[in-house]
């Protein structure tokens, strides 16, 4: 084949990948769905729309509008659904899909909703975030959506936590930074209590301070094998209203989705366990499983 005609070949074939390669098919880093703000992705068996990210009172609002991929196909439940904030932030911040609003009091809007079993429509509040520049995009992911056979736990017995994990399991190294126990009515315990019989008795609740890293190169790697990024997850819990606000505000799961534009992945984050006192203090566990997301990233 002459020069000439296998320059022409290249051509055709890089036209025919890129006709191929529509918004629904444009792939992040990190293996999630990707789309631009204003677009619509099919994630979680719903095709979910975001538009209009927006900000007003230190917070990130978002309009969504949201119904199933196929009818009479399983998708998540609203209540199992959770969006965050993409961007090279100082820490993640989530918010669960329904009931995400109950703290922004000030703002007239419509929080998102489930009017019928077929439809999502509303805002969705993610925040407190004042460094509006950081923020690049929103993303969207179920803590009961998770990727067969890609499961690590660990024990994240109080007041020791979680010690620093093998890169070798996922790619990352997970360890905690802080662990606070208290009793259901907000008193605190201190490691002395551990010798205490009576100290371990009702409901409880735990907040620990947990740190991710590891190289992007790898995540990224390690993300496209999977077929998703890893999200880390906290149990047992309860579902809003649990114990305390603070467990409402951290909750149980937060998604490893560092900004494309970082070499390294660190990422800091606060998650509550919770329920009865001894399953949540001494007996919980921290894992970090694989999932499917979605990203909808600004223009610029």
């Amino acid at each position: 084949m002459s020069r000439r005609a296998l320059v022409a070949v290249l051509a055709v074939i890089v036209m025919v990948a890129s006709a191929c390669s529509g918004d629904g098919a444009r792939v992040h880093p990190y293996s999630t769905q990707a789309a631009t703000i204003g677009e619509s992705l099919s994630v979680l068996g719903w095709n979910i729309a975001v538009r209009n990210l927006r900000f007003d009172a230190d917070y990130v609002l978002v309009d969504v509008d949201a119904s199933p991929s196929q009818k009479d196909a399983p998708h998540a439940k609203p209540e199992d659904i959770r969006f965050g904030l993409y961007g090279a932030l100082a820490h993640p911040i989530e918010a669960d899909a329904i009931g995400g609003c109950e703290d922004v009091t000030s703002l007239a809007l419509q929080p998102l909703s489930a009017p019928s079993l077929d439809r999502l429509t509303g805002t969705v509040c993610l925040g407190p975030q004042r460094d509006q520049s950081q923020v690049r995009g929103v993303y969207v992911y179920s803590p009961r959506e998770r990727i067969p056979d890609t499961a690590a736990a660990y024990g994240a017995a109080f007041p020791v936590g979680v010690l620093p994990t093998n890169e070798n399991d996922t790619g990352l190294v997970l360890k905690t930074t802080s662990v606070d126990a208290f009793r259901a009515d907000g008193s605190q315990l201190d490691p002395s209590a551990m010798g205490d019989p009576a100290a371990f008795s009702g409901k409880g609740y735990m907040l620990l301070g947990i740190e991710i890293s590891g190289l992007a190169a790898r995540y990224r790697d390690e993300s496209a094998r999977r077929g998703g990024p890893m999200m880390v997850l906290a149990a047992p819990t309860l579902p809003a209203p649990g114990l305390s606000h603070a467990c409402d505000i951290y909750g149980a799961s937060v998604l490893v989705l560092p900004d494309a534009l970082l070499d390294a992945v660190q990422v800091r984050v606060s998650l509550c366990t919770q329920g009865e006192i001894n399953e949540a203090l001494l007996y919980a566990t921290v894992s970090l499983v694989g999932t499917h997301a979605g990203l909808w990233t600004t223009r610029d």
